[in-house]
């Protein structure tokens, strides 16, 4: 259970909620043992009154009515408690889970893009869901049926032993055999159950890809594909669940059958005792009673080991992230305000770890505040990673990337973005509607700034032709746009923020000339802001202040688009293509 240990921090959180529920559980055992108590004295009278010969019933009845009142009251008293036992064990339950979920997805958001790359969406949302759902069920139900069977035992053997020690000895005789029997299935389900939910993450991995990418399969018409791939996962996954079932199975049948050889050696040596005058009748009925009381809590404990075992595997690979720290932290340095976001690169290189591409090699420029910076180059040249490291999102392996005059290291992460409003390759828009998704960037963002920004996006007049306008719907990942419309809500969403650094990755390709020519001129029109767009057309780039061209990761050439155009390089011939090309557009 060293998994499981993690757990101990919440536990000791509501340490006071988990005490309660101990005093409630002990309270309703202590009550709901009485019941056999009187039941057995109850027979006792009975006998006694047989014996004696007497014909007055009065005395009889009233012991008995007596009796039976308590054990009404021990009942309703035993259930009030088991019903409080309840509200509070399963409510920490409920507060661990919540804790816990919350505690995974803030260390997700934590880490580094490498882990996300490493890592399948499924399989994140396997660990968050039905592994912490596992985890549940141990600081829940299985705490709670633990401490009940516990404090029972502690109370019936105690009181058995004290009335009749010897019956009470064979009474007890099957549990070492127990004991051995729940140890040696336990290390099979712990075993399976990592397999179960490995497989469960798997499954959802690949009904996760399928459904996002829904479009691909049924353009390449591999629809059946994908189901026969699905129904082989889905076996797989039955299998090892099948098998974790199996194991599983054993318990309740082992557990009852145990039972009923308790209550077979209390009644042979009780009624052996009986008939020899050492004990009496209602001590008989009281064992019986009794054995059959702990049916359920020692049925339970295979269940409870079994919801342990499964907790130890999913806490397992829950810790495995929870572990992983981030690869890129803010130093202990004394953080700067990030009042100028002027770029400087000095030398930079940079190396992906895992496929080994030098993405950036020995790059050097600047860029004052308030200037443009197109960045082109061939695809593979470098041109995302610069964007990448300037949001901290990479480091560099050598050289320094600065900002204000300062390098990264000088700010907060949470400084450089919130001052970026950055614009992806992919656009990514959220399953929300058009002005939420524009919101994100700023969430306090009153309806005419949501226009204001739809407007320099060039986006407005799209969407005041939907029938809900702003509040349309969007399918997940924005499906339910054209390529060109995600792309301007994406950059309207960035815009709304009214950032000192504007990052664009390529993100007017999917819009026409003229479009492209209005986005640009409104941001052309923000002085106060720093922008670096990543393209690959002239036209996106022939406006700004700066041109930056990479080839295999080193700068080939940099200046104004006056400078370039008349310099024999890569940007002077793709500028000579894209001029043929659109006189070829015009005559045709």
């Amino acid at each position: 259970m060293r998994a499981l240990q993690y757990l101990n921090r919440y536990l000791k959180k509501y340490r006071f909620l988990i005490l309660l529920g101990l005093l409630f559980t002990v309270s309703s055992r202590v009550f709901a043992v009485l019941a056999p108590s009187l039941v057995g004295d109850s027979i006792t009278e009975i006998e006694q009154f047989i014996q004696s010969g007497a014909t007055d019933l009065t005395s009889i009845k009233r012991v008995l009515l007596t009796n039976i009142a308590l054990i009404v009251g021990a009942a309703l008293i035993s259930g009030g408690f088991t019903f409080a036992m309840r509200q509070t064990i399963i409510n920490v339950s409920r507060h661990i889970e919540f804790d816990l979920k919350n505690t995974i997805y803030d260390h997700y958001q934590k880490l580094s893009l490498r882990f996300y790359k490493q890592n399948r969406t499924g399989d994140l949302m396997n660990r968050i869901s039905e592994d912490v759902s596992r985890v549940r069920m141990y600081v829940g139900p299985a705490l709670m049926y633990s401490i009940n069977t516990a404090t029972l035992f502690i109370i019936v053997i105690s009181y058995m032993a004290s009335v009749a020690p010897k019956l009470t000895l064979y009474t007890l005789l099957p549990l070492p055999v127990l004991s051995f029997m729940i140890y040696r299935l336990s290390k099979a389900i712990h075993e399976r159950s990592t397999l179960v939910q490995e497989m469960l993450s798997q499954l959802s991995t690949f009904a996760q890809e399928s459904f996002s990418g829904i479009n691909v399969i049924k353009s390449y018409a591999i629809e059946s594909d994908r189901i026969a791939e699905m129904q082989r996962i889905s076996a797989e996954s039955r299998t090892k669940n099948m098998s974790l079932v199996q194991v599983q199975a054993w318990f309740f049948p082992m557990m009852i059958l145990l039972i009923g050889i308790s209550n077979i050696l209390v009644i042979f040596i009780g009624g052996s005792q009986y008939i020899n005058g050492q004990i009496e009748l209602g001590v008989l009925a009281e064992f019986i009673i009794y054995v059959n009381m702990l049916t359920w809590p020692v049925a339970t404990v295979g269940w409870v080991t079994s919801i342990v075992q499964q907790a130890e595997a999913s806490q397992k690979r829950i810790n495995e992230f929870l572990g992983q720290e981030p690869e890129i932290q803010d130093s202990n340095a004394a953080y700067k305000n990030l009042d100028s976001v002027a770029i400087a690169f000095k030398n930079v290189h940079f190396t992906y770890d895992d496929t080994g591409i030098h993405a950036l090699n020995g790059v050097s420029f600047e860029l004052a505040e308030g200037k443009t910076l197109a960045v082109m180059g061939p695809t593979g040249s470098g041109k995302t990673t610069l964007l990448q490291l300037l949001s901290k999102t990479y480091l560099p392996h050598s050289g320094e990337v600065m900002l204000g005059g300062n390098p990264l290291d000088a700010y907060t992460q949470h400084d450089i973005r919130n001052a970026m409003g950055v614009v992806p390759q992919q656009a990514f828009l959220f399953s929300d509607t058009i002005a939420n998704n524009i919101r994100f960037g700023k969430q306090d963002a009153t309806q005419e700034e949501i226009e204001t920004a739809a407007k320099q996006a060039a986006v407005h007049e799209n969407i005041i032709d939907f029938a809900a306008k702003y509040d349309t719907m969007l399918g997940e990942r924005g499906i339910t746009l054209s390529g060109g419309q995600k792309q301007r809500v994406s950059i309207a969403r960035a815009l709304i923020k009214q950032p000192k650094l504007l990052l664009l990755d390529d993100c007017l390709s999917a819009v026409d000339t003229e479009t492209e020519e209005a986005i640009l001129s409104s941001l052309k029109a923000k002085k106060d802001t720093t922008t670096v767009i990543v393209c690959h057309r002239v036209s996106s780039a022939k406006n700004a202040d700066h041109i930056l061209i990479l080839d295999n990761g080193k700068v080939k050439q940099f200046g104004s688009h006056k400078s370039l155009v008349n310099k024999e390089g890569y940007y002077k011939e793709l500028y000579t293509q894209q001029r043929l090309e659109e006189e070829s557009a015009e005559i045709s």
